[in-house]
């Protein structure tokens, strides 16, 4: 640095240099552009939070891919149901009309039926006709037999009556068949039940 003077008085005098700048100890300068020096103090609250949104959201999202996945099993066994038992109202209201020509049939005396015979015929092929197209349909006749055992999940006893030779709980009389759809009930067989006790 130059002298500097300064006139005092009318004299002129000498000013001591001042030297600027390094301070002569050796202390360590901070390099601003470190990442270290960047860093946020909080940071590691901060990454606490993060990972905890995340958690929550990874969370949202397994539940919403469970629930997706459960409506997609839930639709499929709609429609497979709906496939098997949609047409279970149209097979119901079916039964009767067999019935009625079950009974048709079973009408005609012994004596008449040689005269009416194609009628006969005829009756029966149609209710043959009827039975296959209800079995393409996954509809099979429930057709006890006298003697057989009563099950209720299967017959309804329309009557009991104690019936010679035989045991509680044998069907002794068929009112009208029973039909089933796949797995499922249509209408259970009605049928008659001995209360014979037993000896």
């Amino acid at each position: 640095m130059n002298d500097a003077k300064t006139k005092r008085s009318g004299a002129e005098e000498e000013v001591p240099q001042v030297e600027v700048g390094h301070s002569g100890s050796d202390e360590e300068l901070i390099d601003i552009t470190s990442p270290e020096a960047l860093e946020d103090p909080s940071g590691d609250e901060r990454i606490a939070t993060l990972e905890a949104e995340r958690d929550a959201l990874k969370d949202k999202f397994m539940r919403a891919l469970a629930d997706a996945e459960n409506a997609r099993k839930r639709s499929d066994r709609d429609r497979r149901e709906a496939e098997r038992y949609g047409g279970s109202r149209l097979a119901r209201d079916m039964l009767p009309v067999f019935d009625n020509m079950k009974r048709a049939v079973a009408a005609v005396p012994e004596d008449a039926r040689e005269a009416n015979k194609a009628l006969i015929e005829g009756v029966e092929l149609t209710m043959r006709e009827l039975l296959n197209v209800l079995g393409k349909h996954g509809v099979r006749v429930i057709s006890p037999d006298v003697g057989d055992r009563f099950d209720p999940q299967l017959h309804e006893a329309m009557f009991e009556a104690p019936m010679p030779d035989t045991v509680a709980g044998e069907i002794i009389r068929v009112e009208a068949d029973g039909f089933i759809l796949h797995d499922r009930l249509l209408r259970p067989a009605k049928v008659g039940v001995s209360s014979t006790p037993a000896p």
